[in-house]
């Protein structure tokens, strides 16, 4: 197998390298002298159009995109910033498994000028050489980056590797929300029954019971009700459908992009799966589970399954409390109704700050959106069109979708503000179409704090908000530099992302064994077993992985002053 596997890469390179051979720029000038490779004077600027007219800049690029997503070239808003910029991209479209493929590319030394959505700072350090640092290149030809480092000095520091360099230009959108996830409760289910939101656990217990139990969907049948469901895995986030938001009852601020189940706490990088707190909340949801008001296939389902079962036949409600991105988004439009968002629910009432999960730097914050090969023939040409993806207009475009009659996805008002429209396809979702018509989410982009109030967003965007809105108080208390981990900005050496992964496979595997262990079986006693697993968990590496976090995070703070 292993001999098969290093033919297999061996033929995977060779592929890649025929493919991009050319991948650099051809009929451009370069000025052998210039430590960029695309330097050149006006004079060879001169004749250069002199002997060949005003021709573009020919360019390749890779984009890892959607599935969803069309193909590229049919995107007018993308064709009109080739055109403003003056260059022309063979594009090159990766829609599945570029993690994989990636290695054999970037290992043959062959790959395109530009890459979108393609590549990690781990890349940049396997790859010495490889990339181009962008630094005098931004400073020269893009006011757009520029703007955005100025506006918010840690994208800058986020873009910028150990030593400085910067090898991936980051994106920003402001407009997205602080929580990613959203719990949801049946509302009908609840007045159907007499009942009131429960802010306690207890009182979340005796609300399942009665889902359970009361036959509160009312189609006399009372064994359909899930009471309770959530997604399976307890050390990989699931984001808007994950438990680990209501871990949030005890106290804990966990994060969204976080490494799984690290918090900080007191300025002190600290892991939930080693806290008693946890062990607390395990307890509550063990009781849950063997007393039917969780789904018996939570463990075992996967997303499509989870879904299908929220969403039901689209008649009858089967779930009664669950977690969303959005209601519309979990039910569906024809059950969405039935569902309200509720604050975060307290272990007790004696809690004072029980916050949610904040994800405003996840959601909002985007590493390495685009970068440069090294071996790119006209440089400043490439920067110039990157920069262009910043601009304002353009940037929302890069979200959402055209301003233009071929892919109308936002108007543009005589007042200077915008609207995201609806799709113009009926049979496609406000989130499928965005993703059709644009790069969407993993785009290179400078959504600007002012379109808070100028960009009137999709009636999707609007709901999740709205239903957000919830968490806000809670979320207002945070304070960044003593109780909030900020893994998107954090930095680390490749030697000790090396190490954290390895001891991280081994912690996750004892969390993940254990906690289904204790959900499910009832003989297990999790007060007794508990010392024993904190001491195999960090054994495990997670003491190591914690001070390597902690070195990271307090050279994060110092930044900051």
């Amino acid at each position: 197998m292993e001999k098969k596997k290093v033919i297999s890469l061996i033929l995977a390179g060779s592929i890649f390298a025929t493919l991009f051979s050319g991948c650099a720029a051809k009929g451009v000038g370069e000025n052998p002298s210039d430590k960029n490779g695309g330097g050149r004077t006006a004079e060879q600027e001169a004749e250069q159009k002199e002997g060949e007219g005003n021709s573009k800049v020919k360019l390749t690029a890779l984009i890892s995109k959607s599935g969803l997503t069309k193909d590229v070239n049919e995107l007018k808003w993308l064709s009109d910033l080739e055109e403003e910029t003056g260059v022309e991209i063979e594009w090159q479209q990766i829609t599945a498994d570029w993690d994989q493929k990636k290695s054999a590319m970037f290992a043959s030394g062959e790959i395109p000028d530009l890459l979108f959505a393609a590549t990690a700072d781990s890349d940049y350090v396997q790859y010495n050489g490889l990339f181009e640092d962008l630094t005098t290149l931004i400073e020269k030809e893009a006011p757009n980056i520029r703007e955005m480092f100025s506006d918010h000095p840690e994208t800058e520091s986020m873009a910028k590797t150990e030593d400085g360099k910067i090898y991936g230009v980051p994106g920003y959108q402001a407009v997205w929300p602080k929580v990613s996830g959203t719990m949801l409760i049946n509302k009908t289910w609840l007045d159907n029954l007499g009942l009131d939101v429960p802010s306690t656990w207890d009182e979340l217990y005796e609300v399942l019971v009665a889902f359970r139990d009361g036959d509160p969907n009312g189609n006399g049948d009372p064994t359909d009700e899930i009471p309770m469901n959530f997604m399976n895995d307890f050390v990989s986030r699931s984001g808007g459908a994950d438990i680990l938001n209501m871990l949030g009852g005890t106290g804990i601020q966990i994060t969204d992009r976080a490494p799984y189940g690290y918090f900080v706490e007191d300025a002190q990088v600290k892991s939930c799966f080693v806290d008693e707190r946890y062990k607390d909340f395990i307890a509550f949801l063990r009781k849950l589970y063997l007393d039917d008001c969780i789904s018996q296939e939570v463990l075992t389902q996967d997303y499509s399954k989870y879904q299908s079962v929220c969403r039901a036949d689209g008649v009858t409600a089967q779930v009664g409390f669950t977690f969303a991105w959005e209601s519309g988004d979990r039910f569906g439009n024809e059950l969405k109704d039935q569902y309200v968002s509720i604050p975060q629910i307290k272990q007790n009432a004696e809690i004072e700050n029980a916050p949610y999960s904040y994800d405003f730097y996840g959601l909002n914050y985007h590493g390495n959106r685009v970068s440069m090969s090294s071996a790119c023939k006209d440089k400043e040409a490439a920067m110039r069109f990157i920069d262009a993806f910043y601009e304002k207009e353009a940037s929302i475009q890069v979200l959402f979708g055209g301003i233009n009659e071929d892919d109308p996805c936002i108007k543009k008002n005589d007042d200077g503000t915008y609207e995201v429209l609806p799709p113009a396809d009926p049979s496609l979702d406000p989130g499928t179409w965005k993703w059709t018509n644009s790069f969407a989410d993993i785009g290179p982009f400078y959504i600007r704090d002012e379109m808070r109030e100028k960009l009137k967003l999709g009636t999707d965007m609007v709901g999740a908000l709205e239903e957000k809105s919830v968490y806000d108080q809670d979320l207002e208390k945070i304070d960044p530099k003593s109780n909030l981990y900020p893994q998107t900005f954090m930095k680390y050496s490749q030697e000790d992302i090396n190490t954290m992964a390895m001891n991280q496979a081994n912690i996750d595997n004892i969390v993940d064994q254990t906690a289904a262990a204790w959900l499910t079986d009832a003989s297990r006693d999790i007060d007794a077993e508990w010392d024993d697993y904190v001491e195999n968990v960090n054994n495990a590496g997670l003491t190591q992985n914690l001070e390597i976090r902690q070195t990271a995070y307090e050279r994060y703070l110092s930044d900051l002053k």
